[in-house]
């Protein structure tokens, strides 16, 4: 039997407060049971920069998670933050290096949701930094139903990874951000949009696997969510 895929997950982190009464580490149980279920080993990875060069010696792909946090506008050359931008500079710091050593060494990366947009800036594009105020007639991207319910659809660009992948030319998604993507750099694809024009997911063919959703497959919404992690295990093998 051949060994299994090593995914490294990126981890979300907290101060004393909640958990525990010393900073802590965090992650939903869905993002390891996605991983497993699509035929590999999930490793959640430390805030460790001194670290990243032995976590890419020993995983075969990488996945950017979501929070309840912002990227600094600074790191997109926006000088303004926006009252409601929350800011986790380690966590940050530690996944935009990460991310960029992984594009680096051709290691498959999929960004969901805020792994979406970090993404984005590595690859060079910019971000909204609050929709309700830059999108007219904006959707609740924030929904207010459960996130293990469908909150939208989005449009799925043929010819792209995205749609190779999931077969599908709309897809319904669960949605839990108040920014999105907003300019992409010169290579990268737009791969699905909602229907009040914000991008949804990006891609970069100059790499073997580079995909951002900015919706949260983890969750198995619809089949496609699952082909979604079938196909990044794959391109881990």
């Amino acid at each position: 039997m051949s060994s299994l895929p090593v995914i490294g997950i990126t981890l979300d982190s907290e101060e004393a407060g909640g958990y525990s009464k010393f900073p802590w580490y965090a992650l939903r149980r869905n993002y390891c049971s996605a991983v497993d279920a699509a035929g590999a080993l999930p490793l959640p990875l430390p805030h460790s920069l001194d670290r990243i060069a032995a976590y890419l010696e020993r995983i075969d792909g990488l996945i950017v998670t979501g929070g309840h946090f912002d990227v600094d506008p600074v790191l997109f050359g926006d000088g303004d933050r926006h009252p409601t931008v929350k800011l986790k500079e380690r966590r940050t710091d530690f996944e935009f290096a990460v991310t960029k050593a992984a594009l680096a060494r051709d290691l498959p990366v999929l960004g969901i949701c805020g792994g979406q947009q970090l993404l984005n800036v590595v690859l060079g594009g910019t971000l909204i930094q609050h929709i309700p105020d830059e999108v007219p007639d904006a959707l609740a991207h924030e929904q207010p139903n459960p996130r293990d319910e469908a909150g939208h659809t989005v449009t799925v660009t043929r010819g792209t990874l995205l749609h190779d992948i999931t077969g599908a030319d709309e897809l319904p998604v669960n949605s839990a951000h108040h920014q999105a993507a907003k300019d992409v750099a010169n290579g990268v694809v737009v791969n699905a949009t909602a229907p009040d024009g914000v991008i949804e997911g990006i891609e970069d063919g100059r790499y073997g696997f580079c995909l951002g959703v900015q919706w949260h497959p983890e969750f198995h919404i619809s089949p496609a969510d699952a082909k979604i992690f079938e196909a990044f295990v794959r391109a881990a093998r």
